[in-house]
């Protein structure tokens, strides 16, 4: 078994009310900064012993649509790191 960090990162899908992302865009223009778009996300790193970086990939992947993520209003992405 290898030891591997796999990173779970979690969205509202466009077009879901996002509070947090709205507040803190109008609080950057009002610093100035332009943004077309601003989402928030969650982040969970996940270390964990897997026999391949797909392995841990999907054992990420069932995480994620089972606990980490709503799909009807989440989308979600994993990143699998071999950890050195």
């Amino acid at each position: 078994m290898t030891a591997y960090t796999a990173t779970v990162t979690v969205r509202l899908k466009r077009g879901v009310l996002d509070p947090e992302a709205e507040t803190t865009q109008q609080a950057l223009e009002r610093l100035g900064f332009e943004l077309s778009d601003l989402r928030s996300a969650d982040v969970f790193e996940l270390d964990l012993d897997a026999d391949s970086a797909a392995d841990a990939g999907d054992r990420a992947e069932e995480m994620a649509e089972r606990l980490l993520a709503n799909p009807t209003i989440h989308d979600y992405e994993v990143d699998v790191t071999e950890t050195a």
